[in-house]
């Protein structure tokens, strides 16, 4: 509804209920009535406030109606303003954080794991002085992050004392867990404090020595050396994928450099033949650990074992 229009209604509420209201007194001082035992001159001078009130009311409570900004204003002003002041302080620190990645002084990420354990327990395990050791270890490698050289070795890393207690039931039973510690946010080199959280991870067999992890196919008729280079690199990225999607919390897999430059070569060298590249786990692996893996080649009448 525009403005004028909404000036227009007002008005002719106005007009209606204004009308409405001399009327009556009109009628009421005719009629010469009396109400709380005030004589009818004063009844009608009462009829004609309360009338007035009543016109009030009615053209406030049309405006509040029809016009959504006025109800804004007057029932949800305090909650936006408490909301712009959030957002302008979350910009801010934004900013701050913005400017200090750009001058390369974060040192810490949000979200970057400060310590990864593995850790099973028993009934004869002391479950705080387990999870002490391990914020001690997260302490250690945020410090050496964050300080600078007057820096004397301090506890700086602060943890919420209900997650703690989270952690202490989740990893209560006799399974295995993968415990990571978290910062909660970016971290500049010089401050005082990294705000922390635990991460638990049910942990999971990953992989079993000699299992194909994910295999690739490449027709060197059609390929140079450009082509070989990325089908290997395509395979390396799908067995990491595939490792991932099964559990494990390693973001980079364990193989021999030598292994894959020896593999392009040997494509190269070939010219032709169809093969298909397979990567093949060469332990058991779980959760939290590397996969390693080594690379084969295999034709259509053998398997050829690229060595190192």
């Amino acid at each position: 509804m525009t403005v004028w229009l909404k000036i227009l209604l007002l008005l002719i509420l106005g007009g209606i209920l204004s009308t409405l209201g001399d009327r009556l007194g009109t009628k009421v001082g005719k009629a010469r009535l009396s109400i709380f035992k005030l004589r009818p001159k004063s009844t009608a001078v009462l009829i004609t406030v309360f009338t007035g009130s009543i016109i009030s009311a009615i053209s406030f409570a049309t405006m509040v109606i029809f016009d959504r900004d006025l109800r804004v204003g007057l029932f949800q002003l305090e909650d936006i303003r408490e909301k712009i002041i959030e957002s302008e302080k979350e910009l801010k620190k934004l900013e701050k954080n913005l400017y200090a990645f750009r001058s390369g002084n974060v040192v810490i990420s949000s979200g970057q794991t400060l310590v990864t354990k593995t850790i099973k327990l028993n009934k004869t395990n002391d479950i705080k002085k387990i999870i002490e050791s391990i914020l001690q270890q997260a302490n250690f490698y945020a410090f050496n992050l964050v300080k600078t050289n007057q820096s004397e070795y301090r506890r700086i890393l602060l943890v919420r004392k209900d997650d703690i207690e989270k952690l202490e039931k989740k990893i209560a039973d006799n399974r295995s867990w993968v415990v990571r510690i978290k910062s909660a946010g970016n971290i500049l080199r010089g401050e005082n404090y990294v705000y922390a959280f635990p991460e638990v991870t049910l942990n999971k067999m990953i992989t079993k020595k000699g299992e194909v992890i994910a295999i690739e196919n490449i027709s060197l008729l059609k390929s140079d050396s450009e082509t070989i280079s990325k089908k290997i690199n395509l395979l390396m990225a799908s067995t990491l994928a595939e490792v991932r999607r099964r559990g494990s919390l390693s973001s980079e897999l364990k193989i021999n450099a030598n292994q894959i430059n020896n593999l392009g070569k040997y494509l190269v060298s070939k010219k032709k033949g169809d093969f298909q590249i397979i990567t093949r786990a060469l332990d058991d692996s779980q959760s939290a650990e590397k996969v390693s893996v080594s690379l084969e080649l295999k034709s259509l009448a053998k398997s050829i074992l690229n060595k190192s």
